[in-house]
C-alpha cells in the first residue's frame, strides 16, 4: 500500500549517509538487491497520470527487503516525466519529489539507492542523439544528490539497436556530466548495447567499445543483465539448463578479470521451478566464486502493480519472493 503523503515533494537529499561496515562485511556479493519497478509504467504516455498509468514504491515493503538482507534498490523511472518536453529543461517537483522520497528512505538505512532511467537510450521514443544535452540532464540530475555517497547512478536501460559509437558517447557523456556536478564519491554503472546482455557482451561490441570509458574517480561498475530463458528476454519461467547462468556469465567475467573492471548483474531473473532455482544457485555461486569482479545482482523485480507476474518479488504474494528469495538469499548474505 503507498503511503498517503507520496505526492508530497520530498526535500532534495544533501546528507551522505554511511553504510554500516558490519552490513557490508556479513556480504559474501557486496549488493544484493531488487528493481522497484512501476514509475516507468505507462510509457505511452509520456506525462502520465499517477496512480493510474504509473506508481510509486511502497517504502514498507522495501523495509521488507532490507530485513532479508538486501542492500541496493534500482530505482525504475522515466527521463520524460522526471524533466519534461527538453533533456535540459527544469524539474517536475512532484515526480522529483516522489524520487528523492525512496532516495531518501532507502540510504538513510545504509542502503544504496540506483537512480535509474528506464529509456533505453530514447527520449520520447526517439533515439538520444544529444550528447550535450544528455551529458546536461546527468549533470543536473546528479547535483540534486551529490552529497549522498549511498546513491548510484545508472547512465540509462538497455541501449538497444543503436550505434554502438553513441552508445560509448552517451555512456561517456552521462560519466562526465555526474563527475561536473560534484558528485565525485558515488559509483556509476554503464550499460551497454544490445540490451546490455551479459551473454552477449563480447560479440555485441559493448566489450571492444566500452573499455574505454573514463572516469576521473575510477568508479565504473558495469552493468549487465542476464535472464536464463532461451532467448534470453526474461518472458518464459522455463530455463534452459540447470547450468545455463554459469556459463551465460563466463565470458563477461573472462573480460572483467582481463580488463580489472568490476560488474553487477542489474537485471535477472527466472521461474519458480526445481531447474531454474537450480540454475540461480550455480550462477550466484559462480560470482561468489568471483567476486574480484562481481560486486552483486538486483532481481527482476517487485512493484505494487506487478500482481501475478512471473518473477515477482513484491512481498508477501510474489511469486519469488515466496518461491525464490529463500532459496537465494544464502548465496549474498
Amino acid at each position: 500500500m503507498l503511503l498517503t503523503n507520496i505526492f508530497a515533494a520530498a526535500a532534495m537529499v544533501t546528507t551522505a549517509f554511511a553504510a554500516p561496515s558490519e552490513k557490508r562485511q556479513s556480504k559474501k556479493l557486496k549488493w544484493f538487491g531488487v528493481n522497484e519497478s512501476g514509475a516507468e509504467f505507462g510509457e505511452k504516455n509520456f506525462t502520465g497520470v499517477y496512480g493510474k498509468e504509473y506508481t510509486w514504491y511502497d517504502l514498507n515493503t522495501i523495509d521488507q527487503f532490507m530485513a532479508q538482507g538486501m542492500n541496493i534498490f534500482r530505482l525504475n523511472f522515466l527521463m520524460e516525466r522526471l524533466t519534461p518536453n527538453t533533456l535540459t529543461g527544469d524539474f517536475d517537483p512532484l515526480y522529483l519529489g516522489n524520487l528523492s522520497q525512496q532516495i531518501e528512505h532507502i540510504t538513510s538505512k545504509g542502503s544504496y539507492a540506483m537512480v535509474q532511467p528506464h529509456n533505453y537510450g530514447r527520449f520520447y521514443g526517439n533515439i538520444i542523439n544529444d550528447t550535450a544535452g544528455f551529458k546536461t540532464w546527468w549533470q543536473n540530475v546528479a547535483a540534486v544528490y551529490k552529497n549522498n555517497e549511498l546513491v548510484v547512478f545508472d547512465t540509462n536501460n538497455e541501449f538497444h539497436d543503436m550505434d554502438q559509437q553513441l552508445v560509448f558517447d552517451l555512456n561517456q557523456a552521462a560519466i562526465d556530466g555526474i563527475r561536473a556536478s560534484g558528485a565525485t564519491k558515488q559509483y556509476i554503472t554503464p550499460e551497454g548495447n544490445s540490451w546490455t546482455g551479459a551473454w552477449t557482451w563480447i560479440s555485441s561490441g559493448n566489450a571492444a567499445s566500452l573499455i574505454n570509458l573514463k572516469d576521473p574517480q575510477d568508479k565504473l561498475i558495469y552493468q549487465m543483465h542476464q535472464y536464463l530463458d532461451s532467448d534470453g528476454s526474461g518472458t518464459s519461467a522455463t530455463c534452459v539448463s540447470a547450468t545455463i547462468f554459469k556459463e551465460r556469465l563466463q565470458d563477461a567475467t573472462k573480460w572483467l578479470k582481463d580488463n580489472k573492471k568490476q560488474g553487477v548483474i542489474g537485471e535477472y531473473g527466472a521461474g519458480v521451478n526445481t531447474q531454474c532455482i537450480s540454475a540461480l544457485k550455480d550462477g550466484l555461486s559462480y560470482m561468489g566464486e568471483n567476486t574480484d569482479v562481481w560486486w552483486g545482482a538486483i532481481w527482476w523485480a517487485a512493484g505494487p502493480w506487478w500482481a501475478d507476474y512471473i518473477y515477482s518479488m513484491e512481498p508477501t504474494s510474489g511469486v519469488a519472493w515466496n518461491g525464490i528469495l529463500p532459496q537465494v538469499k544464502s548465496y549474498f548474505v
